[in-house]
């Protein structure tokens, strides 16, 4: 008796006799966008205040994406949540950052349903939107959308870009990299950059390259196909590295310093009607020096900071404008609706005086101004991971107040430009209309002429809660689709409301404590949009109602509970794998993530590799952890044994064995022994038999990357640690394992204080 078919089959709308005769095939067709669908490009850059184009105010050349702002419409009132992971998320999904769970960056996640940084399901991301009716997604760059716990090559990929609807992917997944050694992941694998610095790399161009092969291997294939390519810059994020030649045709042009900067830019940004002549210039905050009260070192250092910034901006533009220029030789970029966004403010992250190495703060180092001088040459290159003063950061956010991470103005309000010729008529106007990062998604499906779907892989989606402004996109005079906006972001909170905004200020550790009597202002956001103005005294009853519209905005889009201590919070969350005593590392695999590796910081611990030594002799890395901007390295160098231990680019302390490893199988071993608050001492021990030690007045307490390097064995794959070898510099001889026992819990106090250090940022 035949089974009767399954209830769940697709019906077959051929037709199937007992034979080939009269029966009559079907074949699926191939899913297609509506006619007059435009390819989707967006570029966001990173850490871009908003008077840093030249097309909003900027004397920094930008000429690329001022041409597109000269052929489409620049938004002076587009925002964003002040910070990276979460804008993203609000871009890919069209929904509030807390609502999916990226209330914050990924590597400061709590357990709140705000603040997880696992984007659910039920929040669709744009390619997840645009594949199913014929499009093909690729990203290009940086990711920050997965959650450290997930971040690396023995986790789930469905939070990497392809598991999120992306097809092609390449870039890194974490903040930030270094721009001429990147942590590169090529789809869902860890690859090695292409060539080294020494050969001319750097991180930006190989983005183009990959951006132009991709839509290139598209176009050999199908021309007609609609395709989406997200190109997320690592720029200008720091470390702000170029090439040498961008860095030097800035020498001097910051001279007159960040005072004079900020007055001629706002000077230029009314001439160009950008905003009104009634828009006031902002303060310089008391805690920022006046640039004349600096002394001429000072000048010159921060001088130099500004040129490797304004280099690594232009330089970015050139490869933004490579790929518009491949798109418009291919026919393409009068039909590709195309955006140029930042994420959020200019960064003060560089602190006050500014730094070559921005791994200090989590690790409670010192930044020595005398340092920073007598290694001023090397600034903006692969050895420096630098960032520039925050009296650069206020000046980058001319008119506005404040910077990245907070909801002033400063924080939020960014430059952003569409540029779409055949989809909407205006050629160079600027809109005043206020649009919101969450408003892109929605632009985008009208743009496409598609809906949001109600379901994604079986799984009910949420309301999309942005709007689509394609309405003032096309027309200059529309009304503003978006009225109400609220913020928050480390408990600094605000709201947009009918032209007025109310913010409310928190520093870290306040913002867990929150009252009644938190003291908000008020602003007239249309005719003050730089904040100049406390309006709260004279207008008690408004300012009142926008904070009770703030807390139901809270309560709606799950922002509470609200923490403003995020350093403490996140030393709890997951770790990818249960923490054990012993690990053990086998040559030629992929980085081990830090999360993920052994802890050895502030703790005892013993490395120990087994090796057979050729009669040749052999060298190499055995293990290693950081980069050459903090970590440690144990290797054979010059015949003999050696481990080092490099405290964030301030102390470097090494040992080398008393004798020459002979030919032969050896176990070679550093024994690290914690005997006080923040240092120890190393041995090196040669099958059983010490051979040399040293102390370490600073073992690293918090964290040996920020960049996304991990721990490899056999090989380098990063920045090396020390400058004696270059990556990958292999072990010659035969590594057979490296073992790493670590004695007792993790010390956790440094961590507390080097959360300080980050609050007093």
């Amino acid at each position: 008796m035949t089974e009767p078919a399954s209830a769940s089959r697709p019906p077959f709308p051929g037709k199937i006799e007992r034979g080939r005769a009269g029966s009559e095939p079907w074949w699926q067709p191939n899913p297609q966008p509506p006619d007059g669908a435009p390819n989707v490009v967006i570029f966001i850059l990173d850490d871009v205040g908003f008077a840093q184009l030249g097309c909003f105010g900027s004397d920094i050349d930008t000429p690329n994406i001022d041409a597109l702002a000269g052929g489409g419409v620049r938004y002076r009132n587009f925002h964003t949540t002040s910070l990276c992971s979460p804008t993203r998320a609000c871009v890919m999904t069209g929904r509030n950052h807390h609502s999916v769970g990226m209330g914050r960056i990924t590597d400061l996640a709590t357990g709140f349903p705000g603040y997880h940084a696992h984007i659910p399901r039920s929040a669709g991301f744009l390619p997840e939107m645009l594949v199913p009716h014929g499009y093909a997604a690729y990203a290009v760059g940086k990711w920050h959308l997965t959650a450290d716990e997930d971040a690396h090559l023995g986790g789930p990929r469905a939070s990497w870009p392809l598991g999120r609807g992306f097809e092609r992917y390449y870039g890194f997944l974490h903040g930030e990299t270094n721009q001429f050694s990147p942590a590169l992941v090529y789809d869902n694998h860890r690859i090695p950059p292409p060539r080294s610095w020494e050969d001319g790399y750097h991180l930006t161009e190989d983005l183009a390259d990959h951006a132009i092969e991709f839509v290139g291997d598209l176009r050999q294939v199908d021309l007609d196909k609609r395709f989406l390519l997200y190109f997320a810059t690592g720029a200008c994020h720091s470390p702000h590295q170029a090439p040498k030649q961008y860095i030097d045709r800035y020498k001097g042009h910051f001279a007159e310093g960040w005072d004079v900067w900020r007055e001629r830019t706002s000077a230029r940004q009314v001439e160009s009607g950008l905003l009104a002549p009634t828009v006031e210039l902002s303060p310089r905050p008391e805690w920022v020096p006046a640039w004349d009260s600096l002394d001429a070192d000072e000048h010159r250092l921060y001088e130099r900071y500004m040129e490797c910034f304004a280099g690594y901006l232009t330089h970015t533009d050139a490869q933004i404008g490579r790929v518009v220029r491949y798109l418009d030789e291919i026919g393409e970029l009068d039909n590709t609706l195309l955006f140029v966004m930042s994420d959020n403010g200019a960064s003060s992250e560089g602190g006050p005086t500014g730094s070559i190495n921005d791994a200090r703060p989590w690790n409670m180092a010192e930044r020595p101004l005398e340092e920073a001088l007598a290694k001023i040459d090397d600034i903006g290159g692969p050895w420096i991971h630098n960032n520039y003063p925050w009296g650069w950061t206020v000046a980058g956010n001319t008119p506005f107040r404040r910077w990245k991470r907070e909801v002033h103005e400063g924080g939020v309000c960014d430059p952003f430009v569409v540029h779409w010729p055949a989809g909407i008529a205006a050629r160079g106007e600027t809109r005043d209309q206020y649009v919101h990062a969450i408003d892109l998604l929605p632009t985008i499906l009208e743009a496409v002429g598609i809906d949001a779907p109600a379901s994604i892989g079986g799984v009910t989606q949420q309301p999309i809660e942005g709007a689509s402004f394609m309405t003032h996109l096309r027309d200059a005079d529309a009304p503003e689709t978006r009225t109400k906006q609220y913020f928050e972001m480390f408990g600094s909170r605000a709201i947009y409301l009918d032209g007025w905004k109310a913010v409310q200020h928190s520093e870290f550790a306040q913002a867990a404590r929150v009252t009644e009597d938190d003291h908000w202002e008020l602003y007239d956001a249309i005719d003050d949009p730089s904040e100049c103005h406390d309006l709260a005294a004279a207008e008690p009853e408004r300012l009142a109602r926008m904070i009770e519209q703030w807390w139901l905005e809270a309560e709606r889009y799950q922002v509470l509970p609200l923490d403003g201590a995020p350093f403490f919070e996140a030393i709890d969350r997951p770790r990818p794998a249960s923490p054990r005593e012993r690990y053990v590392y086998f040559p030629g695999t992929g980085p081990v993530e830090e999360r993920a590796a052994v802890n050895t910081r502030n703790r005892s611990h013993r490395i120990v590799a087994e090796v057979e030594i050729p009669d040749e002799g052999a060298e190499g890395v055995l293990l290693s952890q950081g980069t050459g901007h903090g970590g440690y390295v144990f290797l054979v160098l010059d015949g003999r044994l050696v481990y080092v231990h490099n405290y964030v680019a301030l102390e470097e302390s090494r040992v080398t064995s008393d004798v020459e490893l002979t030919p032969g199988a050896h176990t070679l071993e550093v024994r690290y022994e914690h005997t006080r608050k923040l240092g120890g001492t190393a041995t090196l021990c040669i099958d059983g038999r010490e051979a040399g030690s040293v102390d370490i007045s600073r073992y690293t307490p918090t964290q040996w990357s920020i960049t996304g390097d991990g721990l490899t064995c056999g090989y380098s794959m990063s920045l090396p640690v020390i400058r004696d070898y270059r990556s990958p510099f292999p072990f010659s001889g035969t590594l057979h394992r490296v073992v790493v026992e670590v004695d007792g819990a993790p010390v956790i106090d440094p961590i507390a204080e080097a959360g300080q250090a980050m609050r007093a940022q």
